[in-house]
């Protein structure tokens, strides 16, 4: 409890700072910030609430170390061993990857639905020989953009929500010195951010419209 506690205390500052940026004194007892903290927990609530769910729907992926979920500073990650998604060296779906998508996909539309959800592909630092990529870049981009137009294209995820990147070996989370730490930084990661970040968005907007004339 005390763990889970001190996590989401960790999370609520870091969210607070990335939507204030350094500029952000927070005061107590001032009624906005007060506000703003009691907004940014429930919605890190309503995220561990997906966790739950997805651990539950994704249990035997979960314990078969197929698949991992994680609450972190950026948001919910589920993240993707990448050989139960794709062949070696390629970026095509496999067949027998839809049903575990299936699972992410129906929480994404039934349970956070308006929460922005950004996929991120990695690899392993083993060059590309036979598959006719330029590098590790282009393979994790063209699996995270598989990932993306699966959820778009075949399960409806409204595509304003989602967005790919890839980060092709530069951020591994383990040593790739032997094959299961390759394994494990070969992987799809789909984040579901909190609702800050669009709070975000929003107001960077609002601050970059034209104010009319200064008089």
């Amino acid at each position: 409890m005390k763990t889970n506690l001190s996590l989401k205390i960790t999370l609520i500052a870091f969210l607070i700072f990335s939507l204030a940026g350094c500029t952000f004194i927070f005061q107590t007892g001032r009624r906005s910030d007060m506000q703003k903290i009691k907004e940014l927990s429930d919605q890190l609530d309503e995220l561990n609430q997906t966790k739950k769910l997805l651990e539950d729907r994704l249990s035997q992926e979960i314990k078969d170390k197929q698949v991992k979920l994680e609450m972190m500073g950026k948001g919910l990650v589920i993240t993707f061993v990448a050989d139960i998604l794709f062949d070696s060296g390629k970026a095509k779906i496999k067949p027998e990857a839809y049903p575990v998508l299936d699972k992410v996909a129906r929480v994404l539309k039934e349970n956070v639905p308006t929460n922005d959800i950004g996929i991120e592909g990695h690899t392993d630092n083993q060059p590309i020989k036979f598959s006719g990529w330029k590098s590790n870049w282009e393979l994790s981009s063209e699996r995270a953009l598989s990932v993306l137009h699966y959820l778009v294209d075949e399960k409806g995820i409204s595509p304003e929500r989602v967005s790919a990147i890839g980060y092709g070996e530069f951020r591994p989370v383990t040593s790739n010195d032997a094959k299961g730490g390759r394994q494990l930084n070969r992987r799809v990661e789909v984040v579901i951010l909190p609702q800050v970040a669009k709070a975000k968005e929003k107001k960077s907007h609002r601050l970059s419209e034209p104010q009319g004339n200064l008089k």
